[in-house]
């Protein structure tokens, strides 16, 4: 929880300290201009948490049948910074386990990892709040994509059997002894905004994490050790703006 706690303050801080200025000082009266020379403001910050599970994909299996999806939690923070356009950090912990897809190699681990991300959102329909003078009201729901890059700390346990570990799981001997060790992540992924209030926003969101780890699972020798690890996390988030209109 530590790193998570490390990675949310790291993650966040730069985004905040731009946010906050923008927010109470000149540039969050003036007003900017889309290619359609249409007046919009920047912001609202945005606060968000979220939760939901996160599974795993890599030598041992990419079959969620063969997954034990993990728990997963996140804090971040977003900022308009033109219509359709939004930039966030956020910060997340998350459980990931598997079995091996070969039942004569018998493998299986569990991982508890810690991931710092900066992205990008877009957003594919138009919502007129985001101008200074709206054509109609705010869009009660916005699909969008988004792509990002960051880092994690991945601390996974490999051992033998069929089952999601337990307290009294015997774990294998570690590929490599710097666990929890860092990696780079790029998500991509899509999700849905709901407007819930001028304040409040609900979002659904899927994404997948490419790494540039095969220790994710601390199975890579004893597997393939040619092919990167990757995970996947769909949650469900609460999007706040404390100062928001």
């Amino acid at each position: 929880m530590k790193h998570f706690l490390l990675i949310s303050s790291l993650a966040t801080s730069l985004l905040l300290a731009h946010s906050a200025t923008a927010q109470e000082g000149p540039e969050r009266r003036r007003r900017h201009y889309n290619g359609q020379a249409r007046a919009y403001y920047r912001g609202p910050v945005r606060f968000t948490a979220g939760g939901g599970v996160a599974f795993y994909s890599g030598d041992l299996t990419s079959s969620l049948s063969e997954n034990f999806p993990g728990g997963s939690f996140s804090l971040g923070v977003l900022y308009l910074v033109r219509p359709h356009w939004v930039l966030g950090a956020e910060a997340s912990y998350f459980q990931l386990g598997a079995k091996d897809q070969l039942p004569e190699r018998g493998l299986a681990f569990r991982g508890r990892n810690a991931s710092g991300v900066g992205f990008l959102r877009y957003e594919l329909l138009r919502d007129e709040s985001e101008f200074a003078s709206p054509k109609a009201g705010a869009a009660l729901v916005k699909p969008y994509l988004k792509a990002g890059f960051g880092f994690m700390l991945f601390n996974p346990q490999a051992y033998r059997g069929t089952e999601r570990a337990t307290d009294r799981t015997v774990f294998l001997e570690p590929e490599r002894y710097d666990y929890p060790a860092p990696t780079f992540v790029a998500p991509v992924g899509l999700g849905v905004v709901l407007r819930l209030s001028p304040k409040l926003n609900a979002t659904i969101e899927a994404a997948y994490y490419f790494t540039t780890t095969d220790h994710l699972d601390d199975i890579s020798q004893r597997a393939n050790p040619n092919q990167d690890d990757g995970y996947g996390v769909a949650e469900l988030k609460l999007e706040y703006a404390p100062w928001g209109r």
